[in-house]
């Protein structure tokens, strides 16, 4: 192979088919629906479904699909149990890996027929929030609650982290973050997963091995990072002049930029408009105007960088009261839905992942005894 041909981080290589999801300059489609009608109609249980079982529910199915949410809720004792041997410091992330992992030794549902797939990603779903929502309340120095009947996925998780019924906007805000979350085609974490599906490993080895990938901070964490930038300014004064030191210093800064996005984010377009809205009825109009100062110098510059969903998400988080370090969490509790949906289409039609590579290393050499080595 020669030099030419290698293509680093993969860029513009095409690895597979998928029927799932549409990433391009001009859409983001879910299944052919492009998201700002999903974001607009539809929430979280009906996007989650429609990635799982690939299509929109009705609104029988949208019940059956709540209801095995709803009975995959609540944590054994043994997975509280490690939660609580956790160190405090422990990144949220890792609590999560680890705590899915633990989870799948007592795995609730049985086979790897579709069926059986599509249940276990509707059990991920609810455990993961539940490893969550049970970790945020013992690091608040507070025990888990049980999750309450009748309440939407994006009301229940806010239910177990505060304890009492969340309010109707931070509820279907965080549902739409949810959504916008929820897939992105063949990015590190689902492409890693589809890697590890490859080898026929089961779905939940593929989803640790995804928060693996989700938790590195050039993939995930850009939420958690564009809110402590935003935090550290005093004034939209002091955030202008720190980003127009750090473009001349060619500094990247968190929360702008994508690698398929040239020309803006759908998702940060949909979120932002919603996070002013938030702000306003927050009286937070402050964090606003210090967001606007650090955005606009990059979106007016010659060559302009966008905003990518993670920069309005911070801020919306925040808002809702939230700890940074859930935030990346929360992402990836929303993109279960969309790894599991990639597993189930991995294995349908498989073959395993092994690509070639350019060797750089020292031609071909003897070994020389160990008294004549250096």
């Amino acid at each position: 192979m020669t030099m030419e041909a290698v293509k680093a981080g993969l860029e513009g290589v095409v690895v597979g088919d998928t029927a799932i999801c549409c990433v391009d300059q001009g859409q983001l489609l879910y299944r052919g629906y492009p998201i700002a009608e999903l974001a607009e109609k539809c929430n979280f249980g009906e996007v989650a479904h429609l990635l799982i079982y690939g299509e929109l529910p009705n609104r029988s199915q949208l019940e059956v699909f709540r209801e095995q949410l709803a009975e995959f809720h609540g944590l054994r004792a043994e997975v509280l149990n490690t939660l609580r041997m956790i160190p405090p410091d422990v990144p949220m992330m890792s609590v999560l890996r680890t705590c899915i992992s633990m989870a799948s030794h007592f795995d609730p549902v049985q086979g790897q027929q579709v069926e059986s797939l599509r249940r276990r990603a509707i059990w991920l779903l609810a455990v993961a929030s539940d490893i969550v929502a049970a970790r945020f309340r013992l690091a608040s120095g507070k025990e888990p609650i049980p999750p309450k009947p009748g309440l939407d996925h994006a009301e229940q998780m806010l239910y177990m982290f505060h304890g009492k019924n969340p309010d109707a906007l931070s509820a279907r805000l965080l549902d739409l973050t949810l959504v916008l979350y929820a897939e992105h085609d063949f990015n590190a974490s689902t492409f890693t997963s589809r890697v590890v599906a490859s080898t026929a490993s089961d779905m939940t080895s593929c989803t640790v091995s995804a928060i693996g990938a989700l938790k590195g901070p050039l993939h995930g964490g850009a939420n958690e990072e564009a809110i402590n930038l935003i935090l550290k300014f005093k004034s939209p004064a002091e955030a202008s002049a720190w980003v127009k030191d750090a473009l001349a210093r060619k500094e990247k800064v968190m929360g702008f930029g994508h690698r398929v996005y040239k020309h803006g984010d759908h998702r940060a377009v949909i979120l932002e408009r919603e996070m002013r809205k938030l702000a306003e009825v927050k009286g937070r109009q402050d964090l606003v105007a210090i967001y606007d100062a650090i955005k606009n110098p990059i979106v007016n510059k010659e060559n302009p960088i966008y905003p990518n969903v993670d920069y309005p998400c911070g801020v919306v988080y925040y808002l809702m009261g939230l700890p940074p370090d859930l935030y990346t969490p929360l992402f990836a509790c929303s993109r279960i839905a969309g790894w599991c949906a990639h597993y189930i289409e991995q294995i349908q039609n498989n073959r395993i992942y092994r690509p070639l590579s350019h060797y750089i290393g020292p031609p071909l050499r003897s070994v020389p005894p160990i008294e004549k080595r250096g």
